[in-house]
């Protein structure tokens, strides 16, 4: 699996020919003419090709936000979105159980701040933590309330099912 970040919240997570690509607006990530393409919006529970997804509701700083959870080879992907409130109803968190790798907002401006993501990201538990939706001042502030000052952006993750044994939200920055 290879995790690319485009910026806000445009994740693009590639597994072989498979492709989910999360808040892309773009036209080389919707092009509906090149492969089959399947478009999810809002919540309910998917299967495409043997990806479960459920989107489940939420609240944005702005209205109506959806978290999506996705299974995917194995390992489970949680896209918290323009999340705004980081009080999730209990059963939205059951659902949420076993959080592989966690897309997470901090950037403050109509999301969750610094402080109220960090503290979502630890109760979540997830292996691998990945801040989105960021500037560079409120991803200091998120590293700094998460201990993890000297983590270094890269480019991309490339990641296996193996390489999760053992993390325990490792927070890792995509530039």
């Amino acid at each position: 699996m290879v995790i690319t970040y485009s910026g806000l919240q445009a994740v693009k997570v590639q597994f072989g020919d498979t492709v989910l690509a999360f808040d892309m607006n773009t036209i080389e990530y919707n092009n509906r003419q090149e492969k089959k393409n399947f478009k999810v919006i809002g919540p309910g529970e998917y299967e495409i090709g043997g990806i479960f997804i459920k989107g489940l509701p939420s609240k944005g700083k702005q209205g109506i936000n959806t978290i999506y959870s996705v299974n995917l080879e194995n390992m489970n992907i949680c896209f918290l979105g323009a999340l705004g409130d980081p009080n999730l109803k209990p059963e939205t968190v059951s659902q949420l159980d076993g959080i592989d790798v966690l897309f997470i907002p901090v950037g403050g401006s109509g999301v969750l701040s610094p402080s109220e993501a960090e503290k979502l990201s630890v109760s979540l538990e997830p292996s691998i933590i990945i801040p989105i939706h960021y500037e560079t001042d409120t991803l200091k502030k998120f590293l700094k309330e998460a201990g993890a000052e000297d983590v270094k952006p890269v480019d991309k993750l490339t990641l296996k099912k193996k390489d999760l044994e053992g993390k325990e939200g490792e927070i890792i920055v995509l530039e």
